[in-house]
């Protein structure tokens, strides 16, 4: 039993007293503490694969804030690169793959991820140990990559721009950029149960390019793959399955679609209207977001309120509501901000849960570790 149990409440639309509050990109690089562990360790990478370094940085922000959720610090791309692509960062450019997948012989020979103990223990060692420390007093997030956004780095071999050799495949060889989804589903569905097997109790699916995607191409590469990672962490994680949170960047449109993946919350980013998907989706799954997250650059903390409240004011009166970015957060965000958007949450979302039981939902203290 949870200490503080609003993100799960939240997730199963059920009341709350305060909404439940947490950040893309929380552990990390606006954090002078993960900047220092970050500059002994000598490389991102380093990081990720070692579990106490891991841990350490997904407790660093739980430490300063009055948080309702840690989420592990990890990377999308680690599939891949358990897959034998060869992961690799380069200072200001970010991730590249050191062997792409840029042949059709390539591609065909690509075969699911099944030694996951072997090839990501780092990752499941974190989450344990990350538990352990958090003792039950909040819930801890696990996440993957979603197949779209994964193909997309895997074909282009390193991130930024508009992944156009994914879009081509996508428009002249169909049927293989099927036959990698379904590789990558298969592979993030068994990532995302060992995650939970080693103490995860959410788990999320990082679509970050799905607003690439043609009309056509929505269901064959953003829903129907999602939707078989669903149904199988269901199968899996049943009689209580683990709640899932989906987020495709930039497809806000889509939310009555996406909603077939049986997931139970959608991410929004700040294009889409909390208010409006929340009218569309007809309150059957919880929405997650959407604040700007340049709001956290500016030196005006009115102005930073008056944001938070608006966001608040979208969604309006009830449950199922989760604060977040509509994106992770900058590198370059005053660690001030982050304290002022968390507090300002909790002061003031109570009022959209007045007359609701608040039985369950526990306490909300920054964590002395």
């Amino acid at each position: 039993m949870l200490v503080n149990d609003r993100l799960l409440r939240a997730l199963h639309r059920k009341p709350v007293d305060k909404t439940p509050v947490w950040m893309m990109r929380q552990a990390g690089r606006y954090l002078p503490e993960y900047q220092a562990l970050r500059q002994s360790a000598g490389d991102f990478i380093t990081l990720c694969q070692n579990p106490e370094f891991v841990t350490e940085i997904t407790l660093q922000p739980v430490r300063r804030f009055e948080l309702d959720a840690a989420i592990i610090f990890s990377d999308i791309l680690v599939i891949p690169d358990a897959m034998g692509l060869g992961l690799d960062f380069i200072a200001g450019e970010g991730p590249y793959f050191q062997r792409p997948l840029h042949r059709e012989h390539d591609i065909q020979g690509l075969r699911a991820l099944v030694d996951l103990e072997d090839r990501l223990h780092y990752v499941m060692e974190g989450i344990h140990l990350t538990t352990t420390a958090l003792e039950e007093r909040i819930p801890l997030i696990g996440f993957a990559g979603a197949p779209w956004t994964l193909a997309c780095y895997m074909l282009e071999g390193r991130g930024g721009g508009n992944f156009l050799k994914a879009r081509m495949l996508l428009a002249e060889k169909p049927a293989l950029m099927q036959h990698l989804l379904a590789v990558l589903a298969e592979s993030v569905a068994a990532f995302l149960y060992q995650q939970w097997r080693s103490g995860a109790s959410v788990l999320m699916l990082f679509d970050s390019w799905a607003g690439l995607l043609p009309g056509w191409a929505m269901d064959m590469c953003c829903i129907d793959p999602i939707k078989v990672i669903v149904s199988e962490l269901r199968r899996r994680t049943f009689p209580e399955p683990v709640p899932i949170i989906v987020f495709c960047k930039g497809a806000g449109q889509h939310c009555t679609e996406l909603m077939r993946t049986g997931c139970d919350a959608l991410g929004l980013d700040w294009t889409t209207s909390l208010g409006w998907a929340k009218e569309q989706t007809q309150q059957r799954v919880a929405l997650q977001g959407n604040l700007d997250p340049a709001v956290l650059l500016l030196d005006d903390i009115p102005a930073i309120h008056a944001q938070v409240d608006r966001v608040l004011a979208d969604y309006g009166a009830g449950p199922g509501h989760i604060f977040n970015l509509g994106h992770g957060i900058m590198p370059t965000t005053p660690v001030s901000n982050v304290q002022c958007v968390v507090d300002r949450v909790h002061e003031q979302s109570s009022a959209f849960h007045t007359g609701q039981e608040k039985h369950g939902c526990g306490t909300n203290t920054a964590i002395d570790f």
